[in-house]
C-alpha cells in the first residue's frame, strides 16, 4: 500500500467526526449515525485506492451506505479491503458520553477476515506479552503471564471489561485473582487499543463484544505490536451458518492476530467525536472552524502519527452541518 494512504484515510475519518460531532448529546443516534456514514462515503470518492468494504453497514439490500460489497475510492490506485465503522458509539453521542470516534482500518485486497455482524470473544494484550497469551486459558494465567512481562504486581495489573451481564463472571474472576478491573460502557475499540498504547494503564482486554469490530481492532493491534487473539461466537444456527457463507470453515477456531489480518501491513486510522481516554473530541470553536484529534497508524512501518487538525467548515460542502 501507498503511505500516502494513511494520510488520506485519515481525511475520511475527520469528515464522519466532524459530521456526527453535531449529534452529541441530542439523543438521536441513528441521525449522528447516517451523518458519519454519509459525510465518509462522500470523502471516499477523492481517495486514490481500488477500495473494497469487508465490514461496513450490513449487506447492500439492508444498508444504503458503505455496505459490505460496495466499491469505495477513484478507482484507481491499490487494490485494499476496507473495514469502517462511521461511528463507533452511536450510543455513546446520543447520550454525551465520552469514547465515541469515527474508524477505518484498511489492507491490502484479501487479507482482512470477512467477520459476520455478531458476537466475538477476544483478548488483547500489549508487546510484551505478545505471543504469550491464548484465548483459551484461563484468565487467571494470562493475568499471571501478563503480571510477569511486564515486571508488575498481580494486584498493579489492570483488566479493561465492557459493563455486561455476560462478563460477571469474568469481572469476579479477575477480582478473585487480585488484579485490578476497569469498566467500560460502550466502544471496545479504543478500551482493546489501549493495552498496547504506554500512555495508558491497561494491562488486558477481555471480554465479548462484536466482531466487526475485533478485526478493525486487530488491524491496529499489529500496527502497535500488540497481540490478539479471538473466537466467533454465534448464538444462532443461523448465525453459525452466516459464517459457513463468509468463507468461515471453523467458526470455533482460535482466531490469531494473522488470521484477523494477514500479512504485515494495515492502516488504522481514528477520530474522536466525544472526548476519550484514547482522543479528544471534535471541538466546535465558533466562526466555522472545528478542530479534531486523529491517530493514525501502519503496521508495516509500526508509525503511529497523533494529527490535531483544524476545518474551516464553510470550505468543505460535503460535511453535514447543521444550520
Amino acid at each position: 500500500m501507498d503511505r500516502e494512504l494513511a494520510l488520506e484515510i485519515a481525511r475520511v475519518t475527520e469528515a464522519a467526526a466532524i459530521s456526527s460531532a453535531q449529534w452529541l448529546g441530542r439523543g438521536e443516534k441513528n441521525e449522528a449515525d447516517d451523518a458519519a456514514t454519509t459525510a465518509m462515503r462522500k470523502m471516499f470518492d477523492s481517495i486514490h485506492c481500488q477500495g473494497t468494504v469487508v465490514i461496513g453497514e450490513g449487506e447492500k439490500d439492508e444498508a444504503p451506505m458503505l455496505y459490505i460489497g460496495e466499491n469505495v475510492g477513484d478507482g484507481k490506485g491499490p487494490e485494499v479491503d476496507i473495514a469502517v465503522d462511521p461511528l463507533e458509539g452511536t450510543s455513546i453521542v446520543a447520550k454525551g458520553y465520552p469514547n465515541a470516534m469515527s474508524i477505518i482500518a484498511v489492507a491490502d485486497r484479501g487479507t482482512l477476515l470477512h467477520a459476520p455482524d455478531m458476537y466475538m470473544e477476544k483478548i488483547v494484550v500489549g508487546p510484551e506479552a505478545a505471543g504469550l497469551v491464548r484465548i483459551d486459558d484461563p484468565i487467571e494465567k494470562t493475568i499471571d503471564i501478563t503480571a510477569k512481562m511486564m515486571d508488575k504486581r498481580v494486584r498493579d495489573v489492570t483488566v479493561i471489561i465492557q459493563e455486561r451481564d455476560r462478563h460477571s463472571d469474568l469481572i469476579e474472576r479477575v477480582r478473585q485473582k487480585g488484579a485490578r478491573v476497569k469498566l467500560f460502557g460502550d466502544g471496545d475499540v479504543a478500551a482493546a487499543i489501549a493495552t498496547a498504547l504506554p500512555s495508558n494503564d491497561i494491562d488486558i482486554f477481555a471480554g465479548t463484544g462484536g466482531a466487526p469490530e475485533g478485526v478493525i481492532t486487530a488491524a491496529a493491534i499489529k500496527a502497535l505490536g500488540g497481540d490478539m487473539q479471538a473466537r466467533l461466537a454465534p448464538l444462532t444456527e443461523e448465525e453459525t451458518n452466516r459464517c459457513y457463507e463468509m468463507g468461515i470453515e471453523d467458526p470455533s477456531q482460535a482466531l490469531q492476530l494473522n488470521d484477523l489480518v494477514r500479512g504485515d501491513d494495515a492502516i488504522f486510522a481514528a477520530t474522536g467525536v466525544s472526548s476519550g481516554e484514547l482522543l479528544k473530541g471534535v471541538k466546535f470553536l465558533g466562526g466555522h472552524l472545528a478542530e479534531t484529534d486523529t491517530i493514525v497508524m501502519r503496521a508495516k512501518t509500526r508509525t503511529v502519527r497523533f494529527i490535531q487538525a483544524n476545518h474551516h467548515l464553510e470550505h468543505k460542502p460535503h460535511l453535514l452541518m447543521d444550520n
